[in-house]
C-alpha cells in the first residue's frame, strides 16, 4: 500500500542548527540529534527547551529512562536529566544512520549499507539483521510494527516493513526534495521526522482518520 504523506507541522530552521539527524521521542519531549548537540524540543510549542552537549551525528532513541545516542563507532547510554554518559557500546560497523528502543533491544538502521540491525544494548552484539532494498535513515516502532526512513536519489519515503523478512507493507511517499534523516513515532498517530540539511523537524501523519475507521 502506498499513499503521499501528509505533513501536518514543521519545526525550525533553528539557530545554530544546520542539520538534524536521530530523533527520539521521550513521552514529552522530541530530541534531536545535530552533531554536537542533542536537542530537546516542545512539541506543542515548537520551542527548544534545552540541549545536551554530546557528540550526536547519528540515531537518537529512548528506552523509558534513558537516552541512546550513536556518533562515529559508538552508541552511548545518556541520563536525560544531567547528560551524564551512563555507559558505552561499540556501534555496528558501516553507516549508521537511524536508531530505536523496543522490547529491551535496540535497533540501528544503516544509511548506504541499507540494513537494519537489532543490537543488544549491553554488548552492542548483532543479533540479526534485516536487508533492505533502500538507504536506510531513521528507525521507529509503532504500535509492534517496524518502520524506517529511506532517502536516495531525491526521493524519500516511510516504509512499514515486515521484521522477519524485511518485505515492504506500507510506503508514505514524502514530498520532492523531502527528505527523511531520522524517524520517531509519538506512540500515537503522528512520526517525528528529521529533515536533513534543512535543519527542520516535520510531523507526518501515520494514521489518517479513514485509516481508524
Amino acid at each position: 500500500m502506498k499513499r503521499m504523506a501528509e505533513i501536518i507541522r514543521e519545526y525550525g530552521p533553528f539557530p545554530g542548527i544546520e542539520e538534524v539527524h536521530g530523533v527520539g521521542f521521550d513521552g514529552r519531549q522530541v530530541w534531536f540529534a545535530s552533531g554536537e548537540r542533542l536537542n530537546a524540543l516542545d512539541p506543542d510549542s515548537g520551542e527548544l527547551l534545552g540541549a545536551l552537549e554530546i557528540p550526536a551525528d547519528a540515531g537518537t532513541a529512548f528506552d523509558g529512562r534513558h537516552l541512546f545516542q550513536i556518533a562515529g563507532p559508538v552508541i552511548r547510554k545518556i541520563d536525560p536529566e544531567s547528560g551524564a554518559v551512563l555507559a558505552t557500546i561499540p556501534a555496528p560497523e558501516g553507516g549508521n544512520s537511524g536508531l530505536a528502543w523496543v522490547e529491551g533491544s535496540l535497533w540501528v538502521g544503516q544509511h548506504r549499507g541499507r540494513r537494519i540491525h537489532q543490537v543488544d544494548p549491553e554488548t552492542g552484539k548483532v543479533l540479526r539483521s534485516i536487508v533492505s532494498d533502500r538507504f536506510v535513515t531513521g528507525v521507529t516502532w509503532a504500535d509492534g510494527a517496524l518502520w524506517h526512513g529511506t532517502w536516495q536519489d531525491e526521493e524519500s519515503d516511510i516504509r512499514r516493513i515486515d521484521p522477519a523478512s524485511g518485505a515492504v507493507l506500507e510506503r508514505l511517499e514524502m514530498p520532492p526534495g523531502t527528505g527523511v534523516s531520522g524517524l520517531e513515532s509519538d506512540g500515537g498517530a503522528r512520526f517525528f521526522c528529521g529533515g536533513g540539511n534543512s535543519g527542520t523537524l516535520r510531523v507526518v501523519l501515520r494514521k489518517t482518520d479513514q485509516d481508524a475507521t
